[in-house]
């Protein structure tokens, strides 16, 4: 098969691309100093934390996918979220909205039809409403308890039309307010897990060292072992890697297939029947707690540049966590 030349392009779409990239960034620095023109912002927060309801974010167009996202933000960092689209809202959405509720409507205009329907319902439902806006002296504005301002001098599209830049400060802005909201809240790792249990991110933040160690064997050897047994329980439980334990029941050191591999490479053959474990094994080894998350785990085992962690349940040796555990949960 042939291969074809690329078709060509009449603009220099690196520099157009550029350009939008810094048109965009632009406008987020002057979002980021409207965050403190006025207090709004933080009062918001401040009311949402204090919400016994729902936060329902609405919109119309671009903003109702903003407004989404927004809504997949709060739920998973634990503000109980609701979408409601603002031309649905007065065909009958509007019935999911509670007393307890509070409103964020994302506009840039403010001045839509669909949002000059649906505030004067909301005000009569008596809850709580901000505006996420660019225009900050529009209908929706006037009528916010709060106004999230978003300024946005022009769009990135060269017509001033299509919603790029706009919707992209609405899209930070809502970032910004789950955020403080979250660390308003202390909202943990731990958190973040019990509502993300699925795919990689989840397995990081709830999978525990103990889950993948207890299914592993334990291969452990006393000092005084000699090579022979050493060695067997090496191959024999497959963890490339064996404990040393002294009469005592605690952890003396470790014994790698590799340290077996560079005592034999020195070439004292002669010597093999009368070591012991004790005369190879490297003391202090490498540890972890059982309670560690894995990725804990997995961020040593790459610093140490090792394949393997002796893991510890109150101080006393509890097996071994191998990188292939880690390969096959998918966590590297």
């Amino acid at each position: 098969m042939q291969s074809s030349s690329p078709p060509s392009v009449s603009v220099d779409v690196l520099a157009v691309a550029r350009q939008v990239l810094l048109e965009e960034a632009s406008a987020l620095r002057d979002v980021a100093q409207a965050v403190g023109a006025t207090p709004d912002f933080v009062n918001c927060v401040a009311a949402l934390l204090q919400l016994k309801g729902r936060v329902v974010v609405t919109g119309v167009g671009k903003s109702a996918h903003i407004a989404g996202k927004l809504v997949a933000t709060l739920n998973g960092t634990g503000t109980p979220a609701l979408f409601m689209h603002a031309a649905d809202a007065i065909h009958g959405d509007l019935g999911m909205i509670q007393a307890e509720d509070f409103v964020v409507a994302i506009s840039k205009s403010g001045d839509t039809p669909e949002i000059k329907v649906l505030v004067p319902l909301l005000r009569r439902k008596g809850v709580g409403l901000a505006a996420l806006v660019s225009n900050a002296d529009s209908y929706l504005a006037r009528q916010a308890d709060y106004v999230l301002h978003a300024p946005v001098r022009r769009e990135a599209c060269p017509h001033d039309l299509a919603p790029t830049t706009s919707t992209t400060a609405a899209l930070a802005l809502g970032d910004a307010l789950a955020v403080c909201l979250l660390e308003s809240r202390q909202f943990s790792a731990q958190d973040f897990a019990r509502l993300h249990p699925g795919g990689t991110l989840g397995k990081k933040l709830y999978l525990t060292v103990g889950d993948l160690s207890r299914q592993n064997q334990r291969p452990q050897v006393g000092v005084e072992a000699p090579l022979r047994e050493v060695l067997l329980e090496i191959s024999g439980k497959r963890l490339g890697a064996t404990a040393v334990l002294d009469a005592a029941g605690a952890l003396a050191g470790i014994i790698t297939d590799g340290d077996l591999r560079r005592m034999l490479g020195r070439g004292h053959l002669a010597e093999l029947e009368t070591l012991r474990a004790r005369d190879i094994l490297t003391p202090r080894p490498a540890t972890i707690d059982i309670s560690e998350f894995a990725a804990e785990a997995l961020a040593q085992m790459q610093a140490r540049n090792i394949t393997q962690l002796i893991v510890l349940e109150d101080g006393a040796f509890a097996g071994f966590i191998h990188l292939h555990d880690l390969l096959r949960e998918g966590l590297v």
